[in-house]
């Protein structure tokens, strides 16, 4: 059974699950995204995409996050929120997990979190109300990619976009986006990469 994301919830507990890059500036900004040329690891959005949690390395992560957006909050309100987010029934994560595996990684994240969590490096961050359609926000990040030459880091970078928006990965989307024949997408696809795109296909 799907349940629904109760993202109400957080939002009147006014639970913080965004920041936007603050150390980092855009090397070019205009009223629909601000782009990094050299990426950030600054940006951190939950909660964005209909995709849920799919795994135990997944969750921990979005708590270690919510800790760190969330740092002037108690111990005891956090790990009600930890358990809100960790219980299937309210619609962030697509597994029942143990309440003693929970405790663990609760645990975990107090003694472990607090400084930024490791975090995927960005290069176009589309703003809020941009207006863009799907397509409309392909093209850029075509255009800006097209600026680099091709590389395991470019084609990342593309996938990245593509779970954000809910898309599916393939080969032959990243190849359209990145004005590449599909066997140069394939003969780029390392091991790692493939993996990437089985987790974040899964997420979807």
């Amino acid at each position: 059974m799907s349940y629904t994301r109760n993202i109400k919830w957080l939002n009147d507990k006014q639970i913080i699950y965004r920041k936007d890059p603050i150390n980092d500036k855009p090397s070019l900004s205009t009223k629909e995204y601000d782009y990094y040329e050299n990426g950030t690891h600054e940006y951190y959005r939950l909660f964005y995409t209909p995709s849920k949690i799919t795994t135990y390395r997944s969750l921990k992560w979005h708590l270690l996050v919510l800790y760190y957006l969330n740092e002037d909050m108690t111990w005891q309100f956090l790990e009600h929120v930890f358990r809100f987010i960790a219980d299937k029934e309210n619609g962030f994560v697509t597994f029942f997990i143990k309440s003693r595996i929970l405790d663990s990684m609760i645990k975990d994240v107090f003694d472990q979190g607090g400084d930024p969590p490791k975090n995927k490096s960005r290069k176009i961050i589309f703003k809020d109300y941009n207006g863009l359609s799907f397509e409309e926000k392909m093209k850029v990040v075509g255009q800006l990619s097209g600026r680099q030459k091709l590389d395991k880091t470019k084609i990342y970078d593309t996938m990245l976009y593509l779970n954000d928006f809910g898309k599916p990965i393939t080969n032959s989307r990243l190849a359209g986006l990145l004005d590449c024949s599909v066997r140069t997408i394939q003969r780029h696809m390392c091991a790692n990469l493939k993996q990437e795109k089985e987790i974040l296909n899964e997420e979807i």
